[in-house]
């Protein structure tokens, strides 16, 4: 694995977000949860495509924060033009766990 500096790493800006809303993504070619993201005032709300239909379902996404990368180039997922990306990690079976503060924190809130 290659070591990158400090400041590669401050140049990646990962900040907590709400969700606001979810909603299936049938048109999608691998299951996936259409999500927007409230990221406070500085940055607003972001869509984003998930493929985490393994442990989540919309209706209990709503109201949850996440950590996402806002400052990636937006990418189009087939009808959907996702603005950033939700964080998450693969358990033993192979489906993604969202990476998520354990405690309420201010949307926007930067990852230090």
């Amino acid at each position: 694995m290659s070591e990158i500096s400090f400041d590669d790493f401050m140049a990646v800006d990962i900040r907590v977000g709400t969700i606001t809303r979810a909603e299936d993504f049938p048109e999608a070619r691998k299951p996936a949860i259409k999500l927007w993201v409230d990221f406070g005032d500085e940055i607003g709300e972001k869509k984003s495509s998930a493929q985490i239909t393994a442990h989540y379902s919309p209706d209990a996404l709503v109201g949850k924060q996440v950590i996402g990368v806002v400052n990636f180039p937006p990418r189009q997922i087939g009808p959907v033009r996702s603005e950033v990306l939700i964080l998450g990690l693969h358990d033993a079976e192979g489906g993604v766990v969202l990476v998520r503060p354990d405690h309420p924190v201010a949307n926007g809130e930067r990852l230090c």
